[in-house]
């Protein structure tokens, strides 16, 4: 398995449909705030995780019960909650899959291929169960679950091995010794300007209102991208930084997301200023 999900990694063939299916979803996605409630922004949590649990457990559900005897009913009604509920977490995870790197996407896109093989079996399994073709449905019910499986085994590889769509700056906090760090003396610090510092070996980005200083992780948590490198807009009355590789957008008086493709809030440090120095700790 694990030579076989390398060489989907390393399969530049998909590039060609994966790229055109990319401008696709996110030309249907256009709306920013569709983006974002797909993504979980409002969540604080990748959405598309959260979602898949319903359909999965409705088929896992209607399988067990496709092997006790009497349960018809109650099988076919829980493959239609799977069948009908699966179509939002698709394309939740669709929004999702537009937003990340190259391998990613390839990976993506036989995670999707397998989910889709899954979720047209179980539409045919729901079919014959409502046309009293019970015995057919049962079968194309375990070929669901099967194929179903088989993208799942794929979705952990994408957030457990390749990083998709999880907080990647959160570990930089791992690398940061206890205690009080000094950081920047107050008087070199200019008025709501981006600087970037370090912590230990961690880079962060200092942002200066007045006499209050956000000490944020520069990392951002989707892809890593270089906060520092970013933007402040001023949104909702708030002074935000927008990531410069693919938008996502955080509050720096709190570090709360408020534009995906990241669903995860930007780490804040506490701070304290002694004897004109600004200090900075873990949280």
């Amino acid at each position: 398995m694990r030579a076989l999900l390398t060489k989907i990694e390393q399969a530049s063939g998909l590039d060609r449909f994966g790229d055109r299916l990319q401008q696709t979803v996110q030309g249907v996605l256009r709306p920013q705030r569709v983006r974002d409630l797909l993504h979980g922004v409002w969540l604080g949590h990748p959405l598309h995780p959260a979602m898949v649990q319903l359909p999965v457990g409705a088929w896992i559900s209607a399988a067990v019960l496709d092997l006790m005897p009497g349960q018809r009913r109650a099988a076919t009604t829980l493959t239609a909650v799977g069948t009908l509920s699966a179509l939002p977490a698709a394309a939740a995870g669709l929004n999702d899959w537009a937003g990340l790197s190259r391998d990613q996407r390839r990976v993506g896109l036989v995670h999707a291929a397998s989910n889709s093989v899954g979720l047209a079996l179980y539409g045919a399994s729901l079919a014959a169960r409502l046309s009293g073709r019970h015995g057919l449905g049962r079968t194309l019910g375990w070929l669901g679950l099967s194929a179903a499986g088989a993208g799942a085994y794929l979705g952990g590889h994408l957030a457990y091995k390749q990083g998709a769509q999880v907080n990647v700056s959160v570990s930089d906090l791992h690398l940061i010794s206890d205690g009080w760090h000094p950081v920047a003396e107050m008087t070199n610090l200019p008025q709501r300007e981006l600087v970037t510092r370090k912590v230990d070996d961690v880079s962060v980005i200092l942002y200066r209102h007045g006499d209050d200083v956000t000490v944020m992780l520069e990392r951002c948590p989707h892809q890593s991208g270089p906060l520092g490198e970013g933007e402040v807009q001023e949104i909702d009355g708030h002074a935000c930084v927008v990531c410069p590789w693919h938008g996502s957008t955080f509050r720096l008086n709190g570090g709360e997301v408020v534009h995906g493709p990241s669903p995860n809030d930007q780490q804040i440090l506490p701070t304290r200023i002694v004897d004109g120095r600004l200090e900075a700790r873990l949280p």
